[in-house]
């Protein structure tokens, strides 16, 4: 009796332990994708599923059109191909504006003109070997 008792815990337990870690979180991670596709913008800059990274240039119900290249070429895509979306043009100005202008900091060259020579590794013992040196 005990078990069986026993053995309904543990599957139980397992059944759980299989929902919080791997439905839940990709339940998770799906709404999170379709809030993404609905909020996308003319003007966004996407990356596809199959890495074709271009601006939306026209939204409808089930897909986009997106120009991509210098040549501006036309690709239209279902969302559901939208895999990341970057900041759009407008957002990027607006973070710009609102950030305060810091000054970029030097970039730290090292200073090439010293020359430098490696440390010359010896042997523990009483007479050090001795190295030609090369100029």
């Amino acid at each position: 009796m005990q078990s069986s008792i026993a053995n309904i815990m543990l599957l139980v337990v397992f059944i759980a332990m299989i929902y919080f870690m791997m439905i839940r979180p990709q339940r998770k991670k799906d709404k999170e994708d379709r809030e993404m596709r609905a909020a996308l913008q003319v003007g966004d800059e996407v990356v596809t599923i199959g890495g074709v990274v271009g601006k939306i240039t026209k939204i409808s119900e089930k897909t986009v059109v997106i120009e991509t290249g210098t040549s501006k070429n036309k690709i239209e895509f279902l969302k559901t191909a939208i895999s990341s979306v970057t900041r759009s043009d407008a957002a990027r100005d607006a973070a710009k504006k609102d950030s305060p202008k810091a000054e970029p900091e030097e970039e730290k060259k090292p200073d090439r003109d010293k020359k430098v020579t490696p440390k010359k590794l010896t042997k523990k013992s009483d007479a050090p070997e001795e190295t030609a040196e090369t100029e």
